[in-house]
């Protein structure tokens, strides 16, 4: 049974900052694509950041120089350092991870997500 868990969700005021942590556990052969995704109310979810196995990362236009993304392959723990944070950005953030089982299947795994407040 593979889950993925998130912590560090929380209320911030604007201009602060947040750590997110997303931990893969479970039986599994490898972590391979990871990304953050946020589900605002009455919005759709969509791709906040991504990062791959050999850490090439992606974000979206809004979070560029804000947030950044990392990863430890060894814990297979993926990060989402946030600062400059913006009552925007309040969200539910989800992780997503696909992943490789012991038998070379792979599919996409999601967190239960974590609420990021931006209030003051």
């Amino acid at each position: 049974q593979v889950q993925l868990v998130e912590s560090g969700g929380g209320l911030v005021q604007p201009g602060g900052s947040l750590r997110l942590s997303c931990a893969a556990s479970g039986t599994f052969w490898r972590v391979l694509v990871m990304g953050w995704y946020r589900e605002a109310p009455g919005k759709q979810r969509g791709l906040v950041a991504s990062i791959t196995r050999d850490r090439s990362t992606t974000y979206v236009d809004s979070v560029k120089g804000r947030f950044t993304i990392s990863r430890d392959n060894a814990k297979n723990t993926m990060y989402l350092q946030m600062n400059s944070l913006k009552p925007e950005d309040t969200a539910v953030y989800y992780c997503n991870a696909e992943i490789t089982s012991r038998d070379i299947s792979t599919k996409p795994y999601w967190g239960q997500g974590t609420q990021v407040t931006v209030s003051s």
